[in-house]
């Protein structure tokens, strides 16, 4: 295997949705209130959406490298381990040429984010540092938030408010006028923010068993298999429950067909979430789960 293919791995493809749909998400905020017509300075920027997608994705991608990295030297992944192959742990890469990869993206992610900060200001830069630092510390420093129980609140807030919020402050920036566009931001952002929990959730109950050997306190850990696999449920039907209110803020919300793809790609999603182990076919529910978040913020943007 050589080394594009091993980062590609490292990478995890199937969890990138989540940062690119929350970007996307943020995107619909803008357009729906420019679209009623709510002020004439709100408008979509296409190539400032680009550039956030970008960064976003970078960030996404230097935290997962940083992840491979640090489990591997914390003899985190062990030979029990039920999820991809890491490529440090497996012996592809060593760590300190992924850790060079991860700071790589970050840099990247830095660049595209140049436009970001010429459109908007320094505000840009303090929204975008937090991100950088918390994609190492995830799995990094004296007290990693995976291993001490807080990677739901880590994707919560940097997944969901944080990538919502932050897209729709590049587009039109702050002014008092804008506090609805900013509610519903907040409103979006958290659905985004539960939806993205249950890919986190996924993962975690795959991988109880080795972590609750290995000092990784995730809450599967904590919960156990069957509140955990609760949680994640929780996690799953949450934004449907709150989509009467979704609509009240942000306009242009209704039915389409796409809530019924939605709909039933979390109910199969729901299914394995009750009968699957927790062993490696629990893989084929990551890629559902990113499915699941696409078609939702697609039913979202449709209007």
């Amino acid at each position: 295997m050589n080394t594009l293919s091993s980062i590609f791995l490292a990478a995890r493809p199937k969890t990138l949705p989540a940062g690119l749909v929350a970007v996307w998400a943020g995107c619909t905020v803008v357009s729906h209130f420019s679209a009623v017509g709510v002020d004439q300075t709100v408008r979509l920027d296409g190539s400032l959406a680009i550039y956030t997608a970008l960064s976003c994705a970078c960030i996404q991608i230097a935290c997962n490298l940083f992840n491979d990295a640090l489990d591997a030297g914390r003899h985190a992944d062990t030979q029990r381990r039920q999820g991809p192959m890491r490529i440090t742990a497996g012996g592809r890469m060593n760590g300190f040429a992924v850790k060079c990869w991860a700071l790589c993206f970050m840099v990247l992610a830095a660049v595209a984010a140049i436009p970001l900060i010429s459109a908007q200001g320094w505000g840009i830069v303090a929204i975008g540092l937090p991100c950088l630092l918390c994609a190492y510390l995830y799995t990094g420093g004296p007290f990693p938030l995976a291993y001490h129980g807080l990677g739901e609140l880590f994707v919560l807030l940097f997944f969901g408010l944080v990538a919502v919020m932050g897209t729709v402050y590049v587009q039109i920036g702050w002014q008092e006028e804008y506090t609805p566009i900013y509610a519903a931001a907040f409103m979006l952002g958290t659905i985004c923010g539960l939806l993205s929990c249950v890919l986190i959730e996924v993962n975690n109950i795959r991988d109880r068993a080795e972590d609750s050997t290995t000092g990784k306190r995730t809450l599967a850990v904590r919960l156990g298999d069957r509140r955990a696999r609760g949680l994640a449920m929780a996690f799953l039907v949450a934004p449907y429950a709150v989509v009467r209110h979704l609509a009240e803020v942000l306009p242009g919300v209704g039915w389409n067909w796409c809530w019924l793809a939605a709909l039933l790609v979390g109910g199969f999603l729901m299914h394995g979430l009750m009968r699957t182990p927790a062993d490696k076919r629990m893989n084929a529910l990551l890629g559902l789960a990113s499915l699941h978040a696409i078609l939702y913020v697609l039913a979202v943007s449709i209007g």
